[in-house]
């Protein structure tokens, strides 16, 4: 049974960094790459973050490019979201997704996998 369960979000002030977590089990964490997306109140779940299967590369939205940063640990099926400098438009909830095939890592179409989401609450 594959599980991704996100962990680390709360409640920050504007300014202040969080770091996510996301357990990975189940599967093979080699074949595949992961994303994280987010999805505030009354919006689309969209993309924040990409990395592929080695984590040599890396993939971001605009809106958070040099911010924050995606990483991975095969060998403990772990993937982290550090988050700095986060901004009130930062707050929703947190999904950690994975993908085994080659598709658009931007989309939520080519993810095969989601976690239950993390909520991050950015405060003014």
């Amino acid at each position: 049974q594959v599980q991704l369960v996100e962990s680390g979000g709360g409640l920050v002030q504007a300014g202040g960094s969080l770091r996510l977590s996301c357990t990975v089990s189940g599967l093979t964490m080699d074949n595949y790459r992961m994303g994280w997306f987010r999805q505030a109140p009354g919006r689309e779940r969209d993309f924040v973050a990409g990395i592929n299967w080695s984590g040599t590369y890396t993939y971001y939205a605009d809106s958070v490019q040099g911010r924050f940063a995606i990483s991975r640990d095969n060998g403990n099926n772990l993937v982290y979201l550090q988050m700095n400098n986060l901004k009130p438009e930062d707050s929703a909830v947190y999904f950690c997704g994975a993908t085994r095939g080659s598709g658009y890592l931007k989309s939520m179409a080519a993810y095969n996998f989601w976690g239950q989401g993390t909520r991050v609450t950015v405060s003014s």
